[in-house]
């Protein structure tokens, strides 16, 4: 079977990346296949947030074990293929591609094709530019120090520095995909 996942940036608004994947290959043969089709090196730490309909975390997949002390499942890329975690449309998914500063992707499967396979993944549509890969350091830190000095809430940085808080779920949408207004701004 093949899954179709849409990826979209809360930092750029015209970026949009689809995916085709076999559902049994594994979660690192879909993150370098991200990371291919975005340019990005493959040197940095990343891991898949598995979501519910509301973004909330569910279940991380990981480059490597963490260590983690709790009672909850660890999870290698490398060794888990996405069929285990992934099972239906609209599956929502967040691949963290910065760790230093919790920058991601917002993912979606799109679409399962049940009597298709595919032997390697492929980028079967790029839309815009992804954002850098990495931040500088200290203008993201200058950033939080202006934005405490400035307001009460830490989290709340400069839209045009980080990207915009929100986005549309419309995003995703297939109409939307193809027919991008390339000017919105979200």
């Amino acid at each position: 079977m093949v899954y179709i996942f849409r990826l979209i940036s809360d930092e750029v608004a015209n970026f949009k990346l689809e995916i085709q994947i076999d559902s049994d290959d594994t979660f690192l043969s879909l993150r370098n296949a991200i990371l291919d089709a975005v340019g990005y090196t493959k040197d940095q730490m990343c891991s898949f947030i598995i979501c519910d309909e509301d973004w909330q975390k569910e279940k991380e997949v990981t480059l490597t074990d963490m260590g983690s002390d709790s009672d909850e499942d660890v999870w290698l890329m490398d060794e888990t293929r996405i069929s285990e975690l992934v099972e239906d449309e609209g599956q929502r998914l967040m691949f963290v591609f910065d760790y230093f500063t919790n920058r991601a992707f917002f993912m979606e499967m799109k679409e399962m094709l049940p009597s298709k396979t595919l032997i390697d993944p492929l980028c079967s549509r790029k839309e815009g530019h992804a954002p850098a890969q990495n931040v500088d350091l200290d203008d993201f830190d200058a950033n939080i120090t202006k934005t405490a000095a400035t307001s009460s809430i830490y989290d709340d940085m400069d839209a045009d520095f980080y990207g915009s808080d929100g986005y549309n779920d419309d995003e995703f949408d297939v109409e939307g995909f193809d027919d991008l207004d390339m000017e919105k701004n979200y």
